[in-house]
């Protein structure tokens, strides 16, 4: 039989790469070292440290309270985990909003610990600080549509791009964000019409999240599709396992199994040896 070809780093050339064969690329969150290992062993080509994780790992309402530090740690994290995935770091709220120079050195706080790309939300009006960003050397990808930073004023967590006005300002969004640089952008909650428009309008790497088939690859946050975060199902999720269920199957045969002393039983002890024991005065006739 011929030998398995060794998998090599992923690369923004590979994924353009990809792109270019319609070869669909799958992406998903990841916040922690162990998570990372068995992703990168599977063969995920790519991982978003979302800012996600101030939900899904530190138990906040939103997005918005994520701090850059604790963006820094769970991205470390990940980065210790990989070895072969495209690893993007996200920028959380008023990271990068105030100045081009601040989005600057925040952006290489990302790349410094060893991140493949960064990424932040907005469209038209963030084009101007991706194009700076881009004129330093950052690898920038974009994100339009539902902008969980800016759900305030989008009115709350919504499908974004229903109308045709919609729709076509989003377009205008992608083609700004193109046209200032990104790499590549991702789409999240917009009808599949929608998706097909941006993705028509552009050449730069279009991923979806919730935004429908027509895309140059998948996004969905891991805990969503492995039932790990019992707060909500988003519609666009197929979930393929049920972890609350199993883990909570697993912690009450635990408790049963301790409180009937079931557990630890000898094979789970460590040994010592007879001679050490009756060094002890046990006697072990």
């Amino acid at each position: 039989m011929p030998e398995e070809k060794k998998r090599r780093k992923m690369t923004l050339g590979k994924l353009r790469g990809m792109q270019r064969r319609s070869e669909p690329i799958t992406w998903l969150t990841c916040y922690d070292y162990p998570m990372a290992q068995i992703m990168d062993a599977s063969g995920i080509d790519m991982v978003l440290v979302g800012d996600s994780g101030a939900m899904t790992v530190l138990g906040h309402p939103t997005t918005m309270p994520q701090t850059l530090e604790a963006q820094l740690m769970l991205t470390e994290a990940v980065l210790r985990g990989r070895e072969y995935m495209f690893v993007i770091g996200d920028m959380p709220y008023m990271t990068y909003e105030m100045s081009h120079e601040k989005a600057i050195e925040n952006a290489g706080k990302f790349m410094a610990i060893g991140c493949d790309a960064i990424k932040l939300e907005g469209g038209a009006r963030v084009a101007d600080t991706v194009e700076a960003m881009v004129k330093a050397g950052l690898p920038v990808m974009g994100h339009i549509g539902l902008t969980p930073q800016s759900a305030p004023a989008l009115g709350g967590y919504r499908v974004q791009g229903k109308t045709a006005d919609a729709a076509k300002k989003l377009v205008e969004d992608a083609i700004a964000l193109q046209e200032a640089g990104v790499w590549g952008m991702l789409v999240e909650c917009v009808p599949p019409e929608t998706m097909t428009l941006i993705h028509e309008a552009v050449d730069v790497i279009c991923m979806s999240l919730g935004a429908g088939p027509d895309a140059d690859g998948q996004l969905v946050i891991v805990h969503d599709m492995i039932g790990y975060f019992a707060a909500f199902h988003p519609k666009f999720v197929r979930k393929y396992v049920d972890l609350t269920e199993i883990l909570d199957g697993a912690f009450r045969q635990y408790i049963e199994d301790v409180k009937s002393k079931d557990f630890p039983r000898p094979e789970h002890c460590y040994e010592m040896s007879k001679e050490e024991l009756e060094k002890l005065g046990i006697d072990v006739e």
